[in-house]
């Protein structure tokens, strides 16, 4: 279950049942009470208050407890630069300090019940912050900052302390910044730039500084949120914070945990919302995570895929290196939504064209050809010879007219491009001195995106230094790589952002019919026979196979006649996994003879084996159709989640499957077939008619209600195979597996 945090939900797992006999549950969002209609049917929030920071980066009065002036001690060198920022933002700055009389020339407060005004914000320069929280609280402080490290990233011992701090902290109403956190908060930011702004979020300080260094590249930057062990405020915090503030046009992540999954789901969903773009680096992609799962799905899912996918739901744009970061985050924060998706690369080099072609193409980015006619108009200005479909290639840029500029405002004028990327891997002065300010022209008179790729190594060049990054309305890049990377997510964000429909909305609120009718069949921490595990997806409305439990040959051979011939016969019990493998499932049965013989077969392994059986079941044989697996596993940062994959025998071999976090809505379920590598499968192959696609997404939508209604009682949950029959025909689940928490 999601852990109780300052401003998220913990999570009732049994809410559901609470609401169905009457009772009102309590918990909590952001402080105040959490009304029905904010949790959806698994108790979990469905909405989350934006904290008002406005008085803690921009606070009228900041109190410094523990301030010094004494020379060669750390709190000096702290205290100074706290002393510089105050008087940057306008803020009065009151030392703490019980045996000084002064600070810097400031007078000192023995302590904070001293202090001559209620102030916004406290700095606590102090080992332990702890018996501190108290005194802040009924000095009323809204926000404070704790350096001390010694924390949760220190081991269990640490991690102890700071649930302490954490919980102090929740009773004293105020908001924490750390423990275990620095002074980013309170950098120099140039106040001379001008345009959308980045805000920048970080667990570790040394990280952001790429990003913060970008000011002397001519990109705004507006915030830095250290967040350190986030004992109290969080990553998720501070995104819908800036989500809401109109200077940011885009939010720069780097984050090493997340603390709680909804609220980063949250936080995200009101990003979307509002359209404001979340890029992130999150750390992490090889923690595959302990798990021991019985179920296929379960092993198809790591820690890291599921945060992947997560991201990927709410349109957070994943990225690895720092610089792509910087990158991306810029280009995001400083341009318009596209008039069109078509990328032009407009090139002086045959070959360096052909060469980020290749790779632009491979990266998913659309260059589309263009049209005869705006060929025709560009060999006006560019030999026939030369090639201008896409790449345009002018052979070398003119320097000594004004056929470049026309050149660059005529691919500009096509109204089936979007964004035009001129690669320059090198100074070729005066040539690229001409093109860059041409470039630099026809930004200037265009909406549309002029990228340029700068890749010259030395970087002191004045057509870069002084051209190029004197624009703010050219995305300058120094490589091939990051310039497609932040093309690509420019393009995929707002196409992602103009279609969004939050899931929350829709989410369910209240327990189906469905989820009454399963009470019965639950067995905590126990696994279900396939029997029961049927009954189940029965009870949500998903179909499986004509079949009897028997316990007795004769009962099996009577039981086939009523299903139908040719039959398939499964052993049933609560302790089978994996009956395939076990030899526990005869298929192709067509007479009664067969049917007696394989009765006793499954029945004589399993007294062999020690398997403890519930009966034999006969079931109804379904031969066509593309074996797929739908499952339901429990993350846990994000608690139930949902798979579906190529399913069979062979589904841990070819692990190709795709995962979302609940909720979730139909787009997003056909989202998920479109991911798997082998979807031309649903389409049909080799003659092979196209399966019933509709009626996969009905399942996968079935399988998440279970998900968000059962999801904390079960463990794990497995259909496979889903047998997805031809167009029209529906899906059938052959076998399932559940395993109750």
């Amino acid at each position: 279950m999601l852990g109780s945090t300052h401003g998220t939900l913990t999570t009732d797992s049994r809410r559901a049942r609470v609401i169905a006999c009457g009772e009102q549950p309590s918990p909590v969002v952001h402080g105040r009470p959490a009304d029905v209609d904010d949790l959806d049917v698994s108790g979990r929030p469905l909405y989350a208050d934006v904290p008002d920071l406005d008085r803690f980066f921009r606070p009228g009065s900041v109190a410094v407890v523990g301030a010094s002036d004494a020379e060669g001690r750390p709190n000096t060198g702290i205290t100074r630069q706290l002393i510089a920022w105050a008087e940057r933002v306008g803020a009065r700055l009151h030392p703490v300090h019980p045996t000084r009389r002064s600070v810097f020339g400031i007078p000192c407060s023995p302590s904070l019940a001293d202090l001559p005004e209620q102030v916004d914000l406290a700095v606590l320069l102090v080992g332990d912050p702890l018996p501190v929280i108290g005194e802040l609280a009924e000095a009323k402080v809204k926000f404070a900052v704790a350096f001390a490290s010694g924390f949760a990233e220190t081991g269990a011992e640490g991690a102890a302390a700071q649930a302490r701090l954490a919980a102090a902290v929740r009773r004293s109403g105020l908001r924490l910044l750390g423990p275990n956190t620095n002074l980013n908060a309170f950098e120099k930011f140039r106040d001379d730039l001008d345009g959308p702004a980045i805000a920048l979020i970080t667990q570790s300080g040394h990280q952001g500084r790429p990003v913060f260094a970008m000011q002397e590249l001519g990109v705004r930057l507006s915030h830095w949120a250290p967040t350190g062990n986030e004992a109290d405020l969080e990553t998720a915090d501070f995104i819908s914070y800036f989500s809401e503030q109109p200077q940011i046009g885009a939010i720069a992540c780097y984050v090493e945990g997340l603390k709680d999954g909804r609220s980063f789901l949250l936080a995200a969903d009101r990003a979307a919302r509002r359209k404001v773009p979340v890029v992130a680096v999150k750390v992490g992609r090889t923690e595959t995570g302990a798990r021991t799962a019985a179920s296929h799905t379960g092993k198809l899912t790591g820690a890291d895929t599921v945060v992947d996918a997560a991201m990927r739901q709410y349109g957070v744009i994943r990225v690895d290196g720092l610089d792509e970061l910087q990158d991306t985050a810029a280009l995001l924060a400083r341009a318009g939504a596209p008039r069109a998706e078509g990328v032009v690369v407009y090139s002086i080099s045959g070959g360096t064209g052909a060469h980020f072609a290749d790779l632009a193409t491979a990266a998913g980015l659309p260059l589309p050809g263009l049209s005869a006619a705006k060929q025709a108009e560009l060999h006006q200005w560019i030999p026939e010879y030369l090639s201008v479909t896409n790449p345009v290639d002018n052979g070398g840029h003119p320097v000594g007219d004004w056929r470049g500029r026309k050149i660059i405002d005529a691919i500009l004028a096509d109204p089936e491009v979007g964004v035009l990327i001129c690669p320059i891997t090198g100074p070729f002065p005066p040539m690229s001195d001409k093109l860059a300010q041409d470039l630099v022209d026809a930004a200037e008179q265009t909406d549309k995106l002029v990228c340029v790729v700068w890749g010259s190594p030395v970087g002191t060049e004045a057509a870069y230094r002084e051209t190029l990054l004197g624009s703010s309305k050219v995305a300058t890049f120094r490589t091939f790589a990051n310039c497609i990377t932040a093309v690509r997510a420019y393009l995929d964000h707002h196409r992602f952002v103009s279609a969004y429909r939050s899931p929350f909305d829709e989410a369910p609120r209240t327990p189906s019919p469905s989820f009454r009718k399963t009470q019965a069949l639950m067995r905590p921490g126990q696994q279900l026979s396939e029997h029961a595990a049927k009954q189940l997806l029965r009870a949500y409305g998903i179909r499986v196979p004509r079949e009897q439990l028997v316990t007795s040959a004769a009962a099996a051979v009577r039981a086939a006649s009523l299903v139908g011939y040719p039959v398939v016969m499964k052993a049933s019990g609560a302790q089978i996994a994996h009956k395939t493998e076990l030899g526990l499932v005869k298929i192709g049965l067509t007479s009664a003879s067969q049917v007696r013989d394989a009765y006793r077969e499954l029945t004589d392994i399993a007294r062999y084996e020690g398997i403890s059986l519930d009966g034999v079941l006969v079931c109804q044989m379904v031969e066509r159709g593309v074996e797929m697996v739908v499952g339901v596993t429990h993350d846990q940062l994000f608690g139930p989640t949902v798979t579906v994959g190529l399913g069979g025998v062979l589904v841990e071999v070819l692990r190709d499957a795709a995962v979302r976090v609940p909720p979730f809505g139909e787009d997003q379920a056909r989202g998920m077939l479109g991911e798997l590598r082998g979807r031309a499968l649903l389409e049909g192959v080799r003659g092979g008619p196209p399966v019933d696609v509709d009626a996969l997404v009905e399942v996968v939508l079935r399988v998440q209600r279970m998900a968000l209604e059962l999801g904390d009682d079960i463990a794990e949950l497995d259909i496979n195979p889903l047998m997805v029959l031809p167009r029209g025909q529906g899906a059938v689940a052959l076998d399932a597996l559940v395993v109750c928490r």
